[in-house]
């Protein structure tokens, strides 16, 4: 049985789309349809509000922190087309980048594993896919995939940094490669590799019969698995695993409600799961 340890009055003025505590888990911060983002201190059973950060113009639908090494830095997207990554600066919240360059709402955001650097991958309702990198001296770079699901792309979400079977291979780890997948209202998961600075389809996966609503790549310690959750409006959820020999399928479970999103543990042997019967299931 899973206890409530705390409770967090947000006093948003609105529905809350998305809650993300920081790497340490000292930081909470949370997104609503009123169009802020509040970033609360959570320590010793204390919650204290830090900042309400306004810059968009639309619903803030989801929220994603950089890794520490970058300082204190956090993503967000909203149906206004907008993508925006606030810093924090001698204790003051502000905007360090906004990003206008795609069509239609921005649905998912996600940072990288650190190891690649201060990468963010963005998905939006137009069918695109965005990469956005930099190398910290101020300057942003942005490489697109278009026509990455048709209809609209719902959710991103990056392989872990280390290669399948690396903790077996006693000649050391390889380069690990950059790997993302994503779901859409095409109904598919896709897996996306970068070659020779490209993005690239790797490989389609079909297995729902619904729009795909969150996926979420299990973190590794280099075993020789890979392995994908992804929750469909189809009611679904379904485990995806390659142990070497290609991509195969299993439906977890089928809910009686839409499950809308998906999170691992730190490990990758607990999947949590949400969804419109206003529960949180671990598994």
């Amino acid at each position: 049985m899973v206890s409530v340890i705390n409770s967090i009055d947000t006093s948003h003025e609105d529905m809350i789309h998305d809650a993300q505590l920081d790497y340490y888990g000292t930081k909470l911060a949370t997104c609503s349809s009123d169009r802020s983002i509040k970033i609360f201190d959570v320590k010793g059973g204390q919650q204290t509000l830090v900042t309400e950060l306004r810059g968009h113009d639309g619903p803030v639908w989801q929220l994603a922190w950089a890794h520490p090494m970058f300082g204190n830095l956090i993503a967000s997207c909203s149906y206004d087309r907008k993508v925006i990554i606030w810093k924090e600066t001698n204790g003051s919240w502000g905007k360090l980048y906004e990003y206008q360059n795609h069509d239609s709402s921005v649905n998912s955001v996600n940072f990288a594993p650190h190891e690649f650097g201060l990468l963010l991958a963005c998905g939006s309702s137009d069918g695109s896919i965005s990469i956005i990198s930099s190398t910290g001296d101020g300057t942003w770079d942005a490489k697109k995939i278009p026509n990455a699901h048709s209809i609209g792309c719902n959710a991103v979400s990056w392989a872990p940094p280390i290669n399948p079977g690396d903790l077996l291979d006693p000649s050391g780890r390889h380069q690990p490669i950059k790997q993302l997948v994503s779901g859409g209202c095409d109904n598919l998961v896709k897996i996306w590799k970068e070659e020779d600075g490209q993005w690239k389809e790797d490989q389609k996966l079909e297995g729902h019969s619904d729009w795909v609503r969150d996926v979420a790549w299990a973190p590794s310690i280099g075993l020789p698995k890979s392995i994908i959750a992804s929750c469909s409006q189809d009611l679904r959820v379904i485990i995806w695993t390659n142990d070497g020999n290609g991509w195969t399928q299993k439906v977890l479970n089928k809910f009686n409600d839409v499950i809308w999103h998906i999170s691992w543990s730190i490990t990758g042997n607990i999947l949590a799961t949400s969804g419109g019967d206003n529960k949180v299931k671990l598994r």
